[in-house]
C-alpha cells in the first residue's frame, strides 16, 4: 500500500513525514487554500507538484527548480499534454469520479504514469467528500491508480476491503488537518499503522 500525503505546507511536517510516507504533494495551484510558492528539494519520498492546466514551459521550470519527481494535473488536460509532460517528470493523471464518469475514456491516458481518482467537484478536487468506490470495478485498464477523495482515519476498513488488482495506493489530504495544509501527523502515524498490512500492488 502506497501512501501519498497531499497537500503540504510546512517545511517541519515534510520533514515528519519524509520517512514515513511514499509521496508528498505540493499544490501550486493558485487558488487552492494549499497553494505553495516553494518546496524543500531533497528528501525519501517522492515530491509531487500538483498543477492545474499549467503552461508547459512554467511546469518544466518549476520541476526544475524544485527537483519534482512527478507532476498531478488534476484539471482537464489532453492526453498529448500528458506524454509532454512525462518528458518532464512522471505524470499522475487526476480524474474526478461520480455516477457518470466513463472509465473507457482513459484508455487514450494508457502512457502516464499512475492515476489518482477523486472525488468529482466544481472544484479540481480537495472536496473531503468520498464517491462511490464501488465504481472503481468499472475501471478494466492497465494504469495503476492512488484513490483519493475522503479519506480520513476511519477510512481504514473500507480501503482494505477493495481488493482491485490495480489499487496502487491512498493519497491523504484534508482528512488528516485542523486547517488546510496544517496536517496532523500523529493522525497519519496511526492511519499507515493501521492498514500497513494491506496486500501490496505488484507492478
Amino acid at each position: 500500500m502506497k501512501i501519498k500525503v497531499c497537500g503540504m505546507k510546512h517545511p517541519n511536517q515534510v520533514n515528519d513525514l519524509d520517512s514515513l510516507v511514499d509521496f508528498i504533494g505540493f499544490i501550486f495551484h493558485e487558488k487552492s487554500p494549499r497553494f505553495v510558492e516553494s518546496v524543500p528539494t531533497s528528501g525519501q519520498a517522492h515530491r509531487v507538484g500538483v498543477f492545474v492546466h499549467e503552461e508547459l514551459t512554467s511546469l518544466e521550470m518549476l520541476v526544475k527548480k524544485y527537483s519534482l519527481d512527478y507532476v498531478q494535473l488534476h484539471g482537464s488536460e489532453s492526453p498529448e499534454y500528458c506524454a509532454e509532460a512525462s518528458d518532464v517528470a512522471k505524470v499522475i493523471k487526476a480524474f474526478g469520479i461520480d455516477e457518470e464518469f466513463q472509465f473507457d475514456r482513459l484508455a487514450a491516458y494508457e502512457h502516464v504514469d499512475l492515476f489518482l481518482f477523486d472525488t468529482k467537484t466544481i472544484l479540481h478536487g480537495g472536496s473531503g467528500k468520498q464517491f462511490d468506490w464501488s465504481l472503481l470495478n468499472s475501471y478494466t485498464g492497465n494504469v495503476p491508480f492512488l484513490l483519493s477523495g475522503g479519506i480520513n482515519p476511519s477510512s481504514v476498513e473500507a480501503i482494505k476491503t477493495i481488493s482491485h488488482s490495480r489499487f496502487y495506493g491512498v493519497d491523504l489530504n484534508s482528512g488528516f488537518e485542523s486547517i488546510p495544509g496544517n496536517k496532523n501527523i500523529e493522525l497519519i502515524n496511526t492511519f499507515i499503522d493501521a492498514i500497513k498490512d494491506r496486500i501490496i500492488y505488484k507492478a
